[in-house]
């Protein structure tokens, strides 16, 4: 890893500064648990719009991703988040990967290149969303790569925070830590209250436009 990438790293709210503070969301308001979800439309990976709102009574799980991170590196290398794609998706979950990296930065993809990621990874996201302005992510205040969302069916925010409790690029740290995006969803597919709602997300900043 480099120097660079080193600085890059972020565990977000636990007092860490070990980033780049010009990678970070813009200030803005922020999404909360317990209440509507932003409502957005973004241009897939095939090139067609994706509207929130259109997906109403369906449980939406939004990641958002970086290929370069060494963080997504793990969830994808192990396979655990294409794993957990397929679970959700066998619950009734529409999976929106976002990639909000700009043009030149880490992670930066077109629908060729995001396409290209998700057969070689053999991941199933129902859309990849290319966010290479970072509107979407500042609206999400998404900040790690990655960083993750639950949305009810009823377009209210269930989830925001991290994949799961251990903060590490090691594939061996996945069985013995907490799932807590994976307990979100089968929380709120079943109707029931999500334990955790809200926890730190961890991974490398997203890798804004300046």
């Amino acid at each position: 890893m480099t120097v660079l990438d080193r600085r890059s790293l972020i565990i977000a709210g636990a007092g860490l500064a070990l980033f780049d503070p010009s990678a970070r969301a813009a200030p803005g308001p922020t999404p909360r648990v317990g209440s509507p979800a932003p409502d957005f439309t973004a241009t897939d990976s095939d090139g067609k719009p994706v509207t929130l709102s259109s997906l109403r009574g369906k449980l939406v799980v939004l990641e958002w991703t970086n290929d370069g991170c060494p963080f997504v590196q793990k969830w994808y290398g192990a396979g655990a988040m294409q794993a957990l794609q397929r679970e959700a998706a066998g619950l009734g979950a529409v999976w929106l990967s976002v990639i909000s990296s700009a043009p030149g930065e880490q992670g930066a993809a077109d629908g060729a290149r995001a396409n290209l990621l998700t057969a070689e990874r053999k991941a199933a996201p129902a859309h990849v969303l290319l966010d290479p302005t970072g509107a979407l992510g500042r609206l999400y205040d998404a900040q790690t790569t990655p960083h993750m969302f639950v949305v009810g069916k009823d377009g209210v925010l269930g989830y925001m925070g991290g994949a799961d409790s251990v903060a590490s690029t090691k594939p061996e740290d996945l069985p013995r830590a907490k799932p807590y995006v994976r307990n979100a969803i089968v929380a709120l597919a079943a109707g029931q209250k999500v334990t955790d709602a809200v926890t730190r997300p961890y991974g490398c900043t997203v890798k804004y436009s300046a």
